[in-house]
């Protein structure tokens, strides 16, 4: 079995463990109560009420991030502490009523309680330890996480360089992202739906690259509705970058202070320097490797192969770009003489009459 199938079959065996416990626990405390069969049968239906309440508590508090949980325990704990050292104070000459005395209490408890425990989930999110993580076992010491955004991963060109090997560190999906790349999969609009099945084979095909590290998070935040401003949430929590090509989530993010990868601002700055047909200016330094051609560079040394260039090394002669050719060596750019491309075009236009106009 794989992991994923060994930990789903773990999870239902002591989820069924969990309501015989509670089913035969329930069944037992009220065996004695009464004569009636049907007393021990509610009661074992009780505890089979209380596994599911349970589960249900479970599946919320997998939802909250664990720095809130933590917050909430440590205020709940000091929230009573204070309750028990007020109480010890101010009420400790109550009236032998019992009643009384747990009335006050239970009132004075709960209020402290529910003070503690609320207080500290919401500063909770102030808690940032020496190297914390919230996927500290999922993240590698090497590298600065980058994090996906869904717009980045419909566009698809993140596939094509996390293969190149440039992209370091993990690359973080959240679970919130997923969940909206499977709404827009499941639209009813056919555009929106072929762009979120896009965004499901992208994914698809980086984790089936070798040397790209995915971490799928289910990290969320509760009180946070639009996921752009999650992606903000999370980056600042595991001091990571975002990869996006949306506008405006990258001003947005700038503005708190996230690093963010523009998609789009590499494709800019890796454009071709020229054009076909624009016109540049070169010096012949060197023969090429076919008969006539004559070699050139760029100022950041890109190559120039000029036709008929042979005849004119060591000059500055003007050219005109015929084709660039992107290799993994680098790119290539050819071209020919500015003259002869211009007495070839005037060639072309060049009228010939009839023998009849003679």
């Amino acid at each position: 079995m794989h992991g994923k199938e060994v930990n789903t079959l773990g999870s239902w065996i002591l989820r069924i463990l969990l309501f015989l416990i509670c089913g035969i626990s329930g069944y037992a405390l009220t065996q004695g109560i009464s004569s009636s069969p049907l007393i021990p049968l509610f009661g074992f239906i009780g505890g089979l009420s209380l596994g599911a309440l349970t589960l249900l508590i479970e599946k919320g508090l997998k939802k909250i991030p664990l720095k809130n949980l933590l917050g909430g325990f440590v205020g709940l704990i000091l929230g009573i502490m204070v309750a028990n050292l007020l109480s010890n104070v101010f009420f400790s000459n109550l009236s032998n009523d019992q009643q009384t005395i747990f009335s006050v209490l239970g009132i004075f408890y709960g209020v402290c309680g529910y003070l503690g425990l609320r207080v500290g989930f919401k500063k909770g999110e102030e808690i940032h330890l020496p190297g914390w993580k919230a996927f500290s076992k999922t993240v590698p010491q090497g590298g600065i996480a980058k994090i996906l955004d869904t717009s980045v991963i419909i566009d698809g060109r993140i596939a094509d360089i996390t293969e190149t090997g440039f992209i370091e560190g993990a690359l973080i999906i959240p679970q919130f992202v997923l969940n909206e790349l499977q709404h827009i999969a499941d639209s009813s609009d056919s555009i929106k739906r072929t762009r979120g099945k896009r965004g499901l084979e992208v994914l698809h095909h980086i984790q089936k690259q070798a040397n790209v590290d995915v971490r799928i998070v289910d990290t969320d935040y509760p009180s946070v509705k639009e996921v752009d401003s999650k992606l903000i949430e999370l980056a600042k929590e595991v001091r990571g970058k975002i990869i996006t090509n949306d506008s405006n989530l990258n001003k947005v993010a700038e503005l708190q202070g996230i690093e963010v990868l523009n998609i789009n601002e590499l494709a800019n700055s890796i454009k071709p320097v020229v054009l076909p047909g624009e016109e540049i200016n070169v010096k012949i330094l060197k023969e090429g490797k076919e008969m006539g051609q004559g070699v050139a560079y760029l100022d950041d040394g890109t190559m120039i192969v000029v036709d008929n260039g042979r005849r004119q090394m060591g000059k500055q002669i003007d050219v005109i770009v015929t084709s660039v050719l992107q290799t993994p060596a680098g790119r290539m750019i050819f071209a020919r003489l500015k003259e002869e491309a211009t007495r070839e075009a005037r060639g072309k236009d060049y009228y010939y009459p009839l023998d009849s106009e003679f």
